[in-house]
């Protein structure tokens, strides 16, 4: 059996006159991706290896459907993921957590603001022209490991302002989940609606439902975690 392989089935799902191959490898990342979601709402630093098998996963998929950009976006989720375990694991000199749960300052929370509009902006008109640099990069490194693959074709995005909302906003979520910001779940609550959108709209409704589920969670993360800054003194109005 391939267990890496997507055209390895694992179980066929029908959905609304259609079926889906849910492969194994598909699977296996979906559920630890849940995982990793769930037990960071729950501030378990063992989300982060959830998060590491997750990413690693998607990078095999990417590659085997072509999405090298995409692909190329999970090697910086599997830094971040490293770096997050890595934050989140320090302790001080009475065994406390370093980080502890809070939210953004003001000027911090307004710097993340207009940079995440700038480069949302800047990706709605370009995005076809960036990813397709992505993609050539991820190419030439893979073919420098001997990979020997040609350059796939770019097709035109289809949602350009949507899929750059959800890019630039889960890149800001993923550095601000690194260092316990509440503000990370409130991203992820609106990268998961634009999601459950947009997958249904173009007929993927595995992905659609995975969303869905995955809103449910970070709904939940922004309850526990606003509770949790708050019993740390944070208030979402502090100006330091």
């Amino acid at each position: 059996m391939d267990f890496f392989s997507t055209a390895n089935t694992l179980v066929q799902i029908p959905l609304w006159g259609s079926v889906y191959d849910l492969s194994y490898i598909e699977a296996v990342g979906t559920i630890a991706g849940l995982l990793c979601i769930l037990l960071a709402s729950l501030e378990k630093t063992i989300n982060y290896l959830f998060g590491l098998i997750n990413v690693s996963l998607f990078a095999v998929i990417f590659f085997q459907i072509q999405l090298y950009a995409n692909l190329l976006l999970q090697i910086f989720f599997f830094v971040a993921n490293i770096y997050g375990w890595y934050a989140w694991s320090r302790v001080t000199s009475s065994q406390q957590a370093e980080l502890k749960i809070r939210w953004l300052s003001l000027p911090k929370a307004a710097i993340t603001l207009v940079i995440s509009i700038i480069a949302i902006i800047y990706l709605t008109f370009n995005i076809d022209a960036v990813f397709g640099v992505l993609a050539r990069w991820a190419v030439e490194l893979l073919n420098l490991f001997g990979a020997n693959l040609a350059m796939p074709t770019i097709e035109p995005d289809a949602f350009p302002f949507w899929d750059s909302a959800m890019t630039i906003l889960s890149v800001v979520a993923m550095i601000l989940m690194t260092r316990k910001y509440v503000e990370n779940w409130l991203l992820w609550v609106i990268i998961n609606v634009i999601s459950i959108v947009i997958f249904f709209i173009q007929g993927v409704y595995a992905m659609s439902l995975e969303y869905l589920i995955l809103l449910g969670i970070a709904l939940n993360g922004s309850r526990l975690w606003i509770k949790s800054a708050k019993e740390n003194g944070s208030l979402p109005i502090s100006r330091t």
